[in-house]
Protein backbone atom coordinates (compact mmCIF):
# COMPACT_ATOMS: atom_id res chain seq x y z
CA UNK A 1 0.00 0.00 0.00
CA UNK A 2 1.55 3.46 -1.19
CA UNK A 3 1.71 6.90 0.59
CA UNK A 4 -0.88 8.10 -1.34
CA UNK A 5 -3.57 5.13 -0.39
CA UNK A 6 -2.96 5.56 2.85
CA UNK A 7 -3.91 9.49 2.73
CA UNK A 8 -6.61 8.88 -0.22
CA UNK A 9 -8.63 6.65 3.41
CA UNK A 10 -7.43 8.51 5.71
CA UNK A 11 -8.94 11.56 4.11
CA UNK A 12 -12.36 9.95 2.56
CA UNK A 13 -12.76 8.72 6.33
CA UNK A 14 -11.92 11.98 8.12
CA UNK A 15 -14.36 13.69 5.60
CA UNK A 16 -17.14 11.07 5.52
CA UNK A 17 -17.26 11.70 9.67
CA UNK A 18 -17.06 15.11 9.73
CA UNK A 19 -19.71 15.72 7.26
CA UNK A 20 -21.92 13.57 9.21
CA UNK A 21 -20.87 15.48 12.55
CA UNK A 22 -21.75 18.62 10.50
CA UNK A 23 -25.19 18.10 9.99
CA UNK A 24 -26.03 15.98 12.98
CA UNK A 25 -24.04 18.19 15.71
CA UNK A 26 -27.04 20.47 17.59
CA UNK A 27 -24.35 22.80 18.33
CA UNK A 28 -23.53 25.32 16.23
CA UNK A 29 -19.76 25.60 17.11
CA UNK A 30 -19.32 21.74 17.13
CA UNK A 31 -20.69 22.11 13.67
CA UNK A 32 -18.63 24.57 12.30
CA UNK A 33 -15.41 22.86 13.66
CA UNK A 34 -16.57 19.79 11.84
CA UNK A 35 -17.02 21.73 8.55
CA UNK A 36 -13.45 22.59 8.68
CA UNK A 37 -12.26 19.25 9.16
CA UNK A 38 -14.28 18.56 6.34
CA UNK A 39 -13.01 21.21 4.26
CA UNK A 40 -9.31 20.07 5.17
CA UNK A 41 -10.30 16.89 4.37
CA UNK A 42 -11.42 17.77 0.77
CA UNK A 43 -8.11 19.32 0.66
CA UNK A 44 -6.13 16.14 1.23
CA UNK A 45 -8.05 14.58 -1.33
CA UNK A 46 -7.30 17.15 -3.95
CA UNK A 47 -3.74 16.14 -3.38
CA UNK A 48 -4.00 12.68 -3.54
CA UNK A 49 -5.40 13.60 -7.29
CA UNK A 50 -2.32 15.75 -7.75
CA UNK A 51 -4.64 18.92 -8.17
CA UNK A 52 -2.33 21.04 -5.48
CA UNK A 53 -4.21 24.31 -6.66
CA UNK A 54 -7.19 23.23 -5.99
CA UNK A 55 -6.10 22.19 -2.28
CA UNK A 56 -4.67 25.42 -1.41
CA UNK A 57 -7.59 27.36 -3.30
CA UNK A 58 -9.94 25.32 -0.74
CA UNK A 59 -8.07 26.43 2.12
CA UNK A 60 -7.74 29.79 1.71
CA UNK A 61 -11.48 30.30 0.81
CA UNK A 62 -13.54 27.92 2.42
CA UNK A 63 -11.20 27.17 5.52
CA UNK A 64 -9.40 30.95 5.57
CA UNK A 65 -12.37 32.92 4.53
CA UNK A 66 -16.33 30.91 4.88
CA UNK A 67 -15.95 28.86 8.51
CA UNK A 68 -14.48 32.17 9.63
CA UNK A 69 -17.54 34.17 8.32
CA UNK A 70 -19.40 31.42 10.23
CA UNK A 71 -17.97 31.63 13.20
CA UNK A 72 -18.34 35.50 13.68
CA UNK A 73 -22.33 34.84 12.82
CA UNK A 74 -22.69 32.17 15.31
CA UNK A 75 -20.93 34.14 17.88
CA UNK A 76 -23.04 37.93 17.31
CA UNK A 77 -26.28 35.49 17.54
CA UNK A 78 -25.28 33.44 20.47
CA UNK A 79 -23.36 29.98 19.98
CA UNK A 80 -27.17 28.59 21.74
CA UNK A 81 -29.63 30.76 19.54
CA UNK A 82 -31.39 27.91 17.93
CA UNK A 83 -34.83 28.14 15.62
CA UNK A 84 -37.59 26.16 18.12
CA UNK A 85 -38.13 22.76 16.43
CA UNK A 86 -42.07 22.33 14.90
CA UNK A 87 -43.53 18.91 14.31
CA UNK A 88 -43.37 19.80 10.52
CA UNK A 89 -39.51 20.03 10.50
CA UNK A 90 -38.85 16.70 12.60
CA UNK A 91 -41.13 14.87 9.65
CA UNK A 92 -39.04 16.51 7.35
CA UNK A 93 -35.85 15.56 8.80
CA UNK A 94 -37.19 12.27 8.57
CA UNK A 95 -37.98 11.55 5.45
CA UNK A 96 -34.30 13.26 4.06
CA UNK A 97 -32.89 10.70 6.41
CA UNK A 98 -34.18 7.98 4.72
CA UNK A 99 -34.51 9.76 1.41
CA UNK A 100 -30.21 9.85 2.18
CA UNK A 101 -30.16 6.35 2.90
CA UNK A 102 -32.13 4.54 0.54
CA UNK A 103 -29.81 6.44 -1.89
CA UNK A 104 -26.80 5.32 -0.40
CA UNK A 105 -28.22 1.82 0.16
CA UNK A 106 -28.62 1.88 -4.05
CA UNK A 107 -25.54 3.46 -4.61
CA UNK A 108 -22.50 1.77 -2.71
CA UNK A 109 -22.91 -1.15 -4.31
CA UNK A 110 -23.04 0.22 -7.87
CA UNK A 111 -20.22 2.06 -7.07
CA UNK A 112 -18.69 -0.76 -5.50
CA UNK A 113 -18.80 -2.82 -8.61
CA UNK A 114 -17.23 0.16 -10.83
CA UNK A 115 -13.17 -1.42 -11.49
CA UNK A 116 -12.34 1.33 -14.00
CA UNK A 117 -8.54 1.77 -13.59
CA UNK A 118 -7.09 5.06 -12.14
CA UNK A 119 -6.16 7.80 -14.95
CA UNK A 120 -2.09 8.25 -15.14
CA UNK A 121 -1.22 11.40 -13.75
CA UNK A 122 2.09 12.87 -15.78
CA UNK A 123 3.72 15.17 -12.64
CA UNK A 124 6.09 18.09 -13.64
CA UNK A 125 9.09 18.37 -12.17
CA UNK A 126 9.91 20.41 -9.69
CA UNK A 127 12.06 22.62 -11.87
CA UNK A 128 9.93 22.34 -14.81
CA UNK A 129 7.82 26.55 -15.54
CA UNK A 130 4.91 27.02 -16.90
CA UNK A 131 3.58 23.32 -16.26
CA UNK A 132 0.51 22.11 -17.48
CA UNK A 133 -0.36 19.35 -15.70
CA UNK A 134 -3.40 18.12 -14.27
CA UNK A 135 -4.46 20.25 -11.11
CA UNK A 136 -1.65 23.49 -11.71
CA UNK A 137 -2.72 27.15 -12.52
CA UNK A 138 -2.35 26.81 -16.14
CA UNK A 139 -4.16 23.37 -16.52
CA UNK A 140 -7.03 24.19 -14.19
CA UNK A 141 -7.01 27.50 -16.05
CA UNK A 142 -6.93 25.73 -19.86
CA UNK A 143 -10.14 23.36 -18.34
CA UNK A 144 -12.07 26.16 -16.67
CA UNK A 145 -11.84 28.42 -19.40
CA UNK A 146 -12.21 26.10 -22.34
CA UNK A 147 -14.26 23.39 -22.21
CA UNK A 148 -16.42 24.49 -19.08
CA UNK A 149 -16.80 27.85 -19.74
CA UNK A 150 -20.48 27.22 -20.34
CA UNK A 151 -20.80 25.71 -17.08
CA UNK A 152 -18.79 27.72 -15.18
CA UNK A 153 -20.63 30.85 -16.11
CA UNK A 154 -24.18 28.76 -15.58
CA UNK A 155 -23.11 27.99 -12.30
CA UNK A 156 -22.17 31.66 -11.32
CA UNK A 157 -25.75 32.77 -12.67
CA UNK A 158 -27.06 29.81 -10.38
CA UNK A 159 -25.61 31.78 -7.05
CA UNK A 160 -26.11 35.18 -8.22
CA UNK A 161 -30.48 33.54 -8.68
CA UNK A 162 -29.82 32.28 -4.69
CA UNK A 163 -28.24 35.10 -3.34
CA UNK A 164 -31.21 37.17 -4.86
CA UNK A 165 -33.79 34.40 -3.59
CA UNK A 166 -31.99 34.94 0.00
CA UNK A 167 -32.50 38.74 0.31
CA UNK A 168 -36.22 38.00 -0.66
CA UNK A 169 -36.86 35.66 1.70
CA UNK A 170 -35.08 37.41 4.45
CA UNK A 171 -37.19 41.35 3.69
CA UNK A 172 -39.96 39.27 4.13
CA UNK A 173 -39.61 37.72 7.04
CA UNK A 174 -38.34 40.28 8.12
CA UNK A 175 -41.65 42.77 7.12
CA UNK A 176 -43.80 39.87 8.61
CA UNK A 177 -42.24 40.03 12.43
CA UNK A 178 -42.02 43.92 12.29
CA UNK A 179 -45.92 44.23 10.92
CA UNK A 180 -46.71 41.25 13.99
CA UNK A 181 -44.71 43.59 16.30
CA UNK A 182 -47.05 45.83 15.47
CA UNK A 183 -50.40 44.78 15.45
CA UNK A 184 -48.99 42.92 19.31
CA UNK A 185 -50.73 44.04 22.73
CA UNK A 186 -47.29 44.75 24.06
CA UNK A 187 -46.00 46.67 21.38
CA UNK A 188 -45.22 50.60 22.07
CA UNK A 189 -47.55 51.77 19.14
CA UNK A 190 -49.92 50.03 19.82
CA UNK A 191 -49.81 50.77 23.77
CA UNK A 192 -49.48 54.72 22.67
CA UNK A 193 -52.59 54.04 20.46
CA UNK A 194 -54.51 52.42 22.89
CA UNK A 195 -53.49 55.03 25.01
CA UNK A 196 -54.83 58.20 22.57
CA UNK A 197 -58.27 56.23 22.49
CA UNK A 198 -58.36 55.91 25.96
CA UNK A 199 -57.58 59.66 26.68
CA UNK A 200 -59.86 60.95 23.80
CA UNK A 201 -62.80 59.02 25.19
CA UNK A 202 -62.14 60.19 28.48
CA UNK A 203 -62.68 63.62 27.05
CA UNK A 204 -65.76 62.91 25.23
CA UNK A 205 -67.25 61.81 28.27
CA UNK A 206 -66.39 64.73 30.28
CA UNK A 207 -67.34 67.47 27.63
CA UNK A 208 -70.82 65.47 27.61
CA UNK A 209 -70.70 65.17 31.46
CA UNK A 210 -70.03 69.32 31.36
CA UNK A 211 -73.09 69.92 29.09
CA UNK A 212 -75.60 67.73 31.05
CA UNK A 213 -74.60 69.76 34.20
Amino acid sequence: MTEEVVLFWACASLALLSAIATVASRSAIRAAVALLAHIISLAGLYLTLAAEMLAVVQLLVYAGAVVVLFVFVIMLIGPSASPPRESASVVSRTLAALLVASTGVVLVPVLWRVGAAAPEIVRCAPSEVGCTQFGSIEGLATGLFGPALVPFELSSALLLVAIVGAIAVARGRHGASEKKGAESPGSPDGGAGRGASHATGHGAAGHAGGGHG
